[in-house]
């Protein structure tokens, strides 16, 4: 579990996937700081370590890579820490497309 500090390459994604869900990695994004938290078992463990690093919960929107996989089926928009009815995000799938924009834009400037 870590937060990034620099780019990490598609092959490194495919490793720590295999450590876990073999084709999948789980990521919460920071949308305000710009920041992204990868590589746990539970986005909820994610989005704590980014709380405890100065992150505010509104911020915070959880998803899955799939490093094997290129464009849309790249980044599934999917975390049980996305249900948020208080900012109009009624279901586990990040609703409102200005923040997937932000997400991919996040997940742009660290993966390569």
């Amino acid at each position: 579990m870590q937060i990034l500090s620099e780019k990490i390459s598609q092959d490194k994604l495919k490793v720590l996937a295999a450590n876990t869900f073999v084709d999948m990695i789980k990521c919460v994004a920071d949308v305000r700081l710009g920041l992204l938290a990868v590589d746990a078992e539970l986005h909820a463990d994610l989005e704590a370590l980014l709380l405890e690093n100065g992150s505010l919960h509104e911020d915070l929107w959880g998803f899955n890579l799939y490093p094997d996989e290129a464009g849309d089926d790249f980044v599934e928009f999917d975390s049980l820490i996305n249900i948020r009815a208080w900012q109009g995000n009624r279901s586990r799938h990040v609703e409102d497309e200005t923040v997937r924009q932000q997400i991919r834009d996040v997940v742009s400037k660290y993966v390569e």
